[in-house]
């Protein structure tokens, strides 16, 4: 979009000029435009990248199976391309196996997170935005929960869930969310008294609105880097 300026000019007539409109710059272009600048992090994310689908689509390409036992037992690694990492003293292809093994740890990672993103984020955002008696409530859950053994929790888990492995993660992030909402709900008693937030109440914008559109987003960063 442009706006036309009139111009006089030495002759006399009235040329308009054309004027371009800036637009602004988000918070979130900022952030992607250091994180780009950051040769690290870069490398870093290909070679996140590189191991989420070393994950999820080796085993599929791999000629060996993580659970095929090989009669020749334990193999040294080889350069032929039979067994590159060898084989264990089952005779199991560890190449085969490690690929897995990556597959759980990206699983905990992920599932386990996520829980304790949503419930972390939430439960510290709204207990340093509502403040009083409900913060002091809920913070006092949080203590009570520190206090209890995490060997307790895993024997609770193991007994409820058994052996299905997705509900046991997503039951680990339901326990580790406890220092999420503490480092949430730290950020969102230093925000909250905030000229803008002063600015958004007083327009009229309702308290859950407030926690999503003003809080949350100015809590990113930290939570990005405990996550």
């Amino acid at each position: 979009m442009t706006d036309l300026d009139p111009l006089l000019d030495p002759t006399g007539r009235i040329e308009p000029v054309q004027k371009a409109i800036v637009g602004g710059r988000s918070l979130w272009d900022d952030a992607r435009t250091r994180l780009f600048r950051n040769r690290a992090a870069v490398i870093s994310m290909w070679i996140l990248g590189f191991l989420v689908l070393f994950a999820v689509f080796g085993p599929f390409v791999w000629v060996h199976k993580y659970s095929t036992i090989s009669d020749l037992r334990t193999i040294a690694p080889t350069l032929d391309g039979m067994h590159p990492l060898g084989t264990d003293l089952q005779g199991r292809d560890l190449l085969a196996r490690l690929m897995i093994g990556l597959r759980i740890s990206l699983m905990v990672g992920i599932v386990a997170t996520a829980v304790s993103l949503v419930i972390g984020v939430t439960w510290g955002a709204t207990a340093g935005y509502l403040g009083g008696r409900v913060d002091n409530f809920m913070m006092r859950i949080v203590d009570v929960l520190y206090a209890l053994p995490f060997i307790f929790f895993v024997i609770l888990l193991l007994t409820v869930f058994e052996r299905n492995i997705v509900l046991i993660f997503a039951a680990i992030g339901a326990i580790e969310w406890l220092t999420m909402a503490r480092i949430v709900r730290g950020q969102t008693l230093a925000i909250k008294g905030k000229e803008f937030i002063e600015a958004a109440r007083a327009s009229g914008v309702s308290r859950k609105d407030i926690i999503l559109r003003h809080i949350l987003p100015n809590v990113i960063g930290p939570v990005a880097v405990y996550v």
